[in-house]
């Protein structure tokens, strides 16, 4: 019934802009001049029905779940639910919707079989209600959005008018949604350091987030000291940037200034395929194919090489990295103007000496913006690192040995059940909030970077 809603809502929209389109132009036909092109009235009564009607569904089924669940466990018999906490209920609950989707598993009481036919007939009382409702407004507004088709209907107006509220709606949910990451990781890195110093958390040397899970068990106290994980991040990504950035720069220069015309569209878009990569084919390929050999080669020279390595996830990351860092570049280039490099040339200067003299020095801005960029993509890789780095943290710059990452151990931290009232499962909070100032730190500093120092040209 939802898909069939939905369906309904584009043919009513798709209906609403062409009837009020043919109406325009019927009038236009008749010799009379409109206020507005016949394509605005059309577009004036799809948004009109569009926007509001998407609006209640979307609301609608954000809220058809809860109260569902309330109608279906307020239907239950007296006494089922008695001395059940909140686990309890949500057992309870989870077992009638399996039996509603006709996952039964043994013998369910006759009650929970009773809860299941009602939440199945709730349901779909919602589903059809929805239908209707998407029904009567669409016809409704199609035929409030046709009365208004009128020689001195300001039809452009109406969907400026639409479209900027859309825009501003959009701007108010991107600002809200924003604030509300930094909330919830304030909120529970204040709870996370509530239990541990924060002295020990950002100057600590041990990492080991572990805790007694009851209270006859022996385990360490925990260790919270955050600078081997950021020391891990570090290691990564200064080695993912030593093979990125000479590698997308140089391929930039070339592909921008020096390659000809025919091989650039052949070596650009193949250079840029690197991006569509899932990383955790990179993943793959760092542990069954860069791991083996730089351990193979180490060993052939007397090196102790770790199986999972900083240099293999690094190295991998980097290549993932080439064409990010190459497309900013190449903008940049390209956005020096023509006369820069004809009038180098026309001095006498060669091509090369054009590129390191003139136009590289006016493109710089660019292009440090762009590798302070894959700098926070890289620190905010996952994937690769959990497959090609390790998990253990370690106080080391050696790149040939095992190394862990932020984001590695937020994604540890929070495997599994989850219980938000311990420093463990809190300390993933905590390393996300350093994640992200030390994202934004960098992200403005490029920023600052770029409107600095930016050439005007006329």
């Amino acid at each position: 019934m939802t898909t069939l809603a939905f369906l309904l809502l584009i043919v009513a929209t798709i209906f609403g802009y062409f009837l009020n389109r043919i109406a325009a132009r019927s009038i236009w036909n008749r010799g009379e001049r409109l206020h507005s092109l016949t394509s605005y009235h059309g577009l004036f009564s799809a948004l009109m029905v569009l926007v509001p009607v998407l609006t209640i569904m979307l609301f609608w089924l954000a809220l058809e779940g809860r109260i569902l669940d309330s109608l279906t466990m307020s239907g239950l018999p007296d006494g089922v639910l008695d001395g059940q906490g909140t686990g309890g209920l949500q057992l309870i609950l989870a077992e009638i919707k399996s039996v509603s989707r006709g996952q039964i598993f043994g013998t369910p009481e006759d009650w929970k079989i009773a809860a299941a036919d009602r939440y199945i007939a709730l349901t779909r009382t919602s589903n059809m209600l929805m239908l209707i409702v998407v029904a009567v407004l669409s016809v409704a507004i199609i035929a409030f959005a046709r009365s208004r088709v009128r020689v001195d209907f300001r039809a452009r107006q109406g969907v400026e008018r639409i479209v900027s509220g859309l825009m501003i709606f959009c701007s108010v949910v991107a600002i809200f949604t924003t604030l509300g990451i930094i909330f919830s990781l304030t909120f529970e890195t204040y709870r996370f350091f509530e239990k541990v110093p924060v002295w020990d958390f950002l100057f600590g040397v041990n990492w080991e987030p572990q805790i007694p899970i009851r209270a006859d068990q022996i385990a360490a106290e925990g260790a919270f000291g955050w600078l081997p994980v950021i020391l891990g991040t570090i290691v990564i990504t200064v080695v993912a940037l030593v093979v990125a950035v000479p590698v997308g720069l140089f391929s930039a220069i070339y592909l921008n200034e020096f390659a000809p015309p025919k091989v650039r569209l052949v070596i650009k878009p193949v250079l840029e395929l690197l991006a569509g990569v899932p990383t955790v084919v990179y993943g793959f390929f760092a542990i069954l194919v860069v791991a083996p050999a730089i351990r193979s080669f180490g060993q052939s020279i007397g090196l102790d090489v770790a199986p999972n390595t900083a240099l293999a996830a690094g190295g991998v990351m980097g290549i993932m990295l080439i064409p990010f860092i190459s497309s900013f570049a190449d903008d940049a280039l390209s956005a020096v103007p023509q006369a820069l490099r004809d009038g180098a040339l026309g001095l006498g200067a060669t091509r090369g000496e054009m590129m390191t003299t003139v136009l590289f020095p006016a493109a710089l801005p660019g292009i440090v913006g762009g590798v302070l960029l894959a700098v926070s993509r890289a620190i905010g890789e996952t994937m690769i690192v959990v497959m090609a780095a390790g998990l253990i943290a370690r106080m080391t710059i050696n790149p040939l040995e095992s190394v862990t990452t932020v984001t590695v151990q937020i994604v540890t931290l929070l495997i599994g059940d989850t219980a938000f009232d311990n420093p463990k499962t809190l300390a993933a909070f905590a390393l996300g909030m350093m994640l992200f100032l030390v994202t934004l730190i960098i992200n403005i500093f490029a920023l600052r970077i770029v409107r600095k120092y930016r050439e005007a040209y006329d």
